[in-house]
């Protein structure tokens, strides 16, 4: 997973609750298309970070891409201080990273890989047998930011092909990260957050963490909320404070909620890299484009290793992604307004 726009924006993250309200609230953050281009050739909507909205708990990152059938192909390249979540919607991605994992990841599976001080991955779409047509491609790509005592830790991957589901009035839930009603995802988190594919039709009430701050994307259908409609594409801020969600669905209805305790440390995220300060991310840059001038052996030592299977040697798959030049002036912070 990564970002692949050709001139991407910083995006400095205040700590939540230093700026603005705290308390529950419904505001719809629009979606904006980015053009990845480059190698994926595919176009996303984009609902994290917004300007004045960053984060939702440690949640920094939100794409959604398809349904189309354009076939992800991605090439390796870095991260550092974040995890990465894939949730596959349609199609299968083939998942390849420099801590040797090799492994596809289907719809109702979980892939988090969790970066710390630097990994280097890529991603494809699993194409189906000559002659026969792509099947539709369909997911979700976020982030988590990791707090500062874990954001160095060495580099890290697990896949859950089992996610505990749960049921409730008027909903079902396949509960990705944290718990939800009571039950636990088993996947790894370095800070309280909650992660749920929820389907629902009609009345329904989600249980919800008080002291957690929400998020909500409609993928299908639609759902009415505190007198306001959510349709699918833009993001639903629900603030925190919060009990319990009360909507009302329209049949088929399928959301993800996202949400966590406010994150309380300024964030740098730029390009792929998710830091703390200008020289941080500048030297991530850096580490990343020395690799480039190393040969093989030496490459799988360094920083963020050697992605398996895109060597010198590997046809169509060879190669990486160069990391954009930085702006031309020093990263600043930006305000967030909730």
């Amino acid at each position: 997973m990564t970002n692949l726009d050709i001139s991407p924006q910083h995006e400095v993250c205040p700590p939540a609750g230093a700026e603005g309200s705290a308390g529950p609230c419904l505001q719809v953050w629009p979606e904006r298309e980015v053009p990845l281009g480059g190698v994926r050739a595919m176009n996303v909507q984009r609902t994290l970070p917004q300007r004045g909205l960053p984060t939702i708990g440690a949640w920094c990152f939100l794409d959604s891409f398809g349904p189309d059938r354009t076939a992800m192909s991605v090439l390796p390249h870095p991260h550092i201080g974040l995890q990465t979540v894939t949730w596959p919607l349609a199609g299968h991605i083939r998942h390849r990273d420099s801590v040797g994992s090799d492994v596809v990841v289907r719809p109702g599976e979980l892939n988090i890989m969790t970066a710390g001080r630097g990994v280097s991955h890529s991603e494809f779409a699993v194409l189906p047998p000559a002659g026969e047509e792509l099947p539709l491609q369909r997911g979700l790509q976020l982030w988590v930011a990791l707090p500062e005592g874990e954001r160095h830790r060495q580099p890290a991957f697990e896949q859950h092909r089992q996610l505990p589901q749960v049921g409730g009035e008027g909903y079902t839930a396949t509960v990705m990260m944290g718990e939800l009603a009571g039950v636990a995802s088993p996947a790894t988190m370095f800070t309280p957050i909650v992660g749920a594919d929820i389907s629902c039709g009609g009345a329904a009430v989600l249980p919800l963490n008080p002291d957690f701050e929400h998020g909500i994307l409609v993928l299908d259908g639609g759902l009415a909320l505190d007198g306001q409609k959510l349709l699918p594409g833009p993001l639903g801020y629900l603030g925190t404070g919060r009990q319990d969600l009360r909507l009302e669905a329209r049949p088929g209805t399928r959301f993800l909620l996202i949400g966590g305790e406010p994150f309380q440390e300024e964030l740098l995220m730029w390009w792929n890299f998710v830091g703390r300060t200008h020289e941080e991310v500048e030297q991530a840059r850096e580490d990343w484009e020395a690799q480039a001038e190393l040969p093989e052996p030496e490459t799988a030592a360094a920083r963020y290793g050697l992605v398996p299977g895109h060597g010198q040697d590997a046809g169509a798959e060879a190669g990486r992604i160069p990391a954009p030049p930085l702006p031309a002036v020093r990263l600043t912070p930006r305000k967030r307004a909730v």
